[in-house]
């Protein structure tokens, strides 16, 4: 089924030319359901041949040497709208199964660094309609700090000896950060960093989300063990008294802190999360916490497919890099039995969320660099308030995919036509006062 564009009320009456974006395909069955997204929601009513298409599934990093990598970080950079599916970081048995060359890393990584990501935002996802089948009443927003920690460490499996961690300053002065004695016979050593510079950029970030959500806000650590996240926190908690307490107290969103900025160990945030059910509040972290805590948060709500994720960054102009994506992986259970030739229902939410952010992104750029007319941008968020609305009210009514209807919820193939019937039907029917209320909602 392919919408039609040319209904005499249609508020396009023609396909809009879309800005500059970067979108990055990845693997299985995500990749399966944007190909039906882009068909019928988005090929009909778009011109989308400036976007910049980038395919990182692991065959395509593998056969290119991973310089398909390389030129969407360059893309990314340069474009500043990303939208990026789901990918796989293969392990040694997807490796030998995709009969890949050689291992490869997550991307995410070096793209988060390549971007200058300072936080990384799993929000809840509010759907229209259903506020009171999912697991928190209010919004829920959690800003993971984007990079350190882990995920880049160096480590090695060692025996009995001598263990020393030293750092040469740029003037080559060597301090020893820590020296111990290793007894047992087999050992993890490792070592990583936390990045300090962009925690106050963070912080900005946070608590200017925090006040326009009007959620009470929380810094997240386990500062009195990990001594060294106490910087942390002293950032956070500086720029809160400086800049944003007297907002939070006028807006009285600090009575459950007693008017302050208040601290929450790692292990009594994971209790709150999960005891929290009234929502409205907002957590920040560093970016492991963040990980762990963020997946915590989705299964509370009902699962990873309602949790945003967003990665902001800044051009070397200052103009924020925003990279939209769903929070859950590539739904590898349901690609198998879809190569079988079975039914699958796979819920789009969090990937067409990801989708609109970054079309709408993209034209906010192409408006801040001229290249397109306020007039033309307008247009384009009053497209992604409507696909965006078609596909809520589906949901709403009942005629969502069985994670939210049970056995009788749509095959993925029979969501995605009645959204894009809804779809047609709304652009063809959006006038006067109902396109002032779409306009005002896109912005």
């Amino acid at each position: 089924m392919t919408p039609s564009t040319n209904t005499p009320n249609n508020i396009l009456g023609h396909k809009l030319s879309l800005p500059p974006m970067v979108y990055i395909s990845g693997e299985e069955m995500t990749r399966e359901v944007m190909k039906m997204v882009l068909s019928h929601w988005i090929d009909p009513y778009l011109d989308t041949k400036a976007w910049e298409m980038f395919d990182l599934s692991c065959v395509s990093r593998d056969q290119s040497n991973d310089k398909i990598l390389a030129s969407a970080i360059e893309a990314g950079k340069k474009i500043g709208a990303i939208f990026k599916e789901p990918t796989i970081t293969p392990t040694e048995d997807q490796v030998k199964e995709m009969k890949l060359s050689k291992k490869l890393g997550s991307p995410n990584g070096k793209m988060r660094t390549a971007w200058n990501g300072y936080s990384i935002d799993r929000d809840t996802i509010r759907v229209t309609g259903l506020e009171n089948q999912m697991g928190y009443e209010n919004p829920v927003m959690f800003s993971r700090h984007a990079v350190g920690g882990e995920y880049s460490a160096g480590y090695g499996i060692v025996g009995p000896g001598k263990l020393k961690l030293s750092y040469t300053s740029s003037d080559g002065k060597e301090t020893v950060i820590d020296e111990r004695t290793l007894t047992d016979q087999k050992n993890a050593a490792v070592a990583y960093h936390n990045p300090l510079d962009n925690v106050e950029q963070l912080a900005h970030h946070f608590f200017q989300r925090s006040l326009a959500a009007g959620v009470t806000p929380y810094v997240v650590t386990k500062k009195t063990v990990f001594k060294w996240q106490e910087p942390f926190w002293e950032i956070m908690k500086n720029v809160f008294d400086r800049d944003y307490k007297k907002q939070f107290l006028a807006k009285d969103l600090l009575k459950q802190t007693g008017g302050e900025l208040r601290h929450l160990l790692s292990d009594d945030a994971a209790m709150k999360m999960v005891t929290w059910k009234k929502g409205g509040f907002s957590m920040v972290a560093h970016n492991y916490d963040g990980d762990w805590l963020t997946d915590e948060q989705a299964q509370v709500y009902k699962s990873p497919g309602f949790i945003l994720s967003v990665l902001t960054g800044f051009k070397e102009n200052g103009q924020k890099i925003m990279e939209f994506e769903a929070s859950h992986g590539t739904i590898a259970d349901q690609y198998h039995a879809h190569m079988k030739g079975e039914e699958t229902s796979v819920n789009p939410l969090g990937m067409v969320h990801a989708l609109r952010g970054a079309i709408d992104h993209s034209a906010n750029l192409g408006l801040e660099n001229k290249l397109i007319a306020k007039d033309l941008a307008d247009q384009i968020k009053l497209f992604t308030v409507c696909m965006y609305d078609a596909m809520c009210e589906t949901m709403a009514d009942g005629k969502g995919t069985r994670d939210l209807c049970g056995h009788s919820g749509l095959t993925t193939q029979g969501f995605i036509t009645e959204v894009a019937k809804r779809l047609e039907k709304k652009l063809a029917t959006t006038s006067g006062g109902a396109r002032d209320a779409a306009r005002k909602a896109a912005h």
